[in-house]
């Protein structure tokens, strides 16, 4: 007994360390990024001008750096980061839940439902930030629907939320292609196919700003229920014995992750594989222990979408849709995960 307490200990503070060198790697890839482009920004340069505008200090840095550096690079490194720790955390979160490794947080419709929105607000001819509420809206209501019919299954709720999800994700995107089938092939449509890509290059800072909220307050809302992730993970029956609600965590956890998962949809469009691959590679590094794999997917899903969005705006002279790029190097490896660590996932 002793032994394996002792592992356990090992197991957590080699958990911890991980966790730690996540987040040095974290750092070292948000300041790095700023010196990737056409315009050079060295690190240097970088912590002179934030230091410079934190303090207020007498303005000795020309106007071409800073321009680049708050107009340019900042919203959308900062999007990059903030929208890869939420779908991944909202991924860790619904993989968990549903017992599923499978599972990523478009399961229950909220990016099928987000398309939607977006690609029906552009073929109204809504300005942008009309796109991104209405895709917010459309992506709450696909899950709240997938939901109410959940509630229906008596025997397990949970399964049928996930058959519900596939079914209303089915509907939407049906009804996506029906708008792109009937929108202008020369305005409207390559509007909505490079939307659907996923890109973070147009993000605004304003549109920022109001992502920020429901995605950081989603975050910290299961960031505050890790532990209780652990419990819900092994089984309904062990966390009731507990004395956990799981019908309450259920929806609280599923409300969160939604809440992340269409707030990150309705300001980037559609970036698949983050949700599904990222907590794998958690996992296999700190382990099952939400308490520290979840804020390990934090980091890594930050870290990853930054780096992938640097190589799209680098690999060629016309910028790539991160969505493109985040198949490429998800989908090879997961293939990886199966084939090799098929028996840890």
């Amino acid at each position: 007994m002793n032994g394996g307490l002792q592992m356990k200990g090992t197991s957590e503070k080699r958990g911890r360390w991980f966790l730690l060198l996540a987040a040095v790697l974290f750092v070292v890839i948000f300041v790095t990024s700023f010196a990737l482009g056409k315009y050079p920004v060295s690190p240097r340069e970088l912590i002179h001008v934030l230091w410079g505008k934190l303090t207020g200090a007498p303005k000795n840095w020309p106007d071409d750096i800073e321009l680049v550096i708050f107009k340019i690079r900042m919203p959308r490194i900062l999007a990059g980061a903030l929208i890869g720790a939420g779908l991944a955390s909202a991924g860790a979160a619904y993989q968990g839940l549903f017992r599923n490794p499978m599972v990523s947080p478009d399961v229950l419709g909220a990016s099928a439902g987000a398309g939607f929105g977006a690609a029906l607000s552009l073929l109204l001819g809504l300005g942008f930030a009309m796109v991104s509420v209405n895709a917010f809206i459309c992506g709450l209501l696909a899950v709240s629907v997938a939901y109410l019919i959940s509630t229906r299954v008596k025997q397990n709720p949970t399964l049928g939320m996930v058959l519900a999800g596939i079914m209303i994700s089915s509907l939407f995107s049906s009804g996506t292609s029906y708008i792109k089938l009937i929108a202008d092939p020369n305005n409207t449509l390559p509007l909505i196919t490079y939307w659907l890509m996923g890109s973070i290059s147009s993000i605004r800072v304003s549109e920022l700003k109001a992502a920020c909220i429901p995605i950081l307050g989603g975050m910290m809302v299961l960031f505050l229920m890790r532990w209780k992730m652990n419990l819900i993970a092994v089984g309904e029956d062990e966390a009731r014995s507990m004395g956990i609600n799981t019908k309450v965590m259920r929806v609280v956890i599923v409300a969160a992750a939604t809440l992340i998962s269409s707030a990150c949809v309705s300001i980037s469009g559609m970036i698949g594989w983050v949700g599904l691959v990222i907590p794998h590679f958690a996992r296999l590094a700190v382990g099952h222990d939400y308490r520290i794999m979840l804020p390990m997917s934090m980091f890594m899903g930050a870290g990853f979408l930054m780096i992938v969005d640097n190589f799209a705006r680098l690999l060629a002279t016309q910028e790539i849709p991160i969505g493109i790029l985040t198949a490429f190097v998800g989908a090879p490896f997961f293939l990886y995960l199966i084939l090799n660590r098929g028996d840890k996932i």
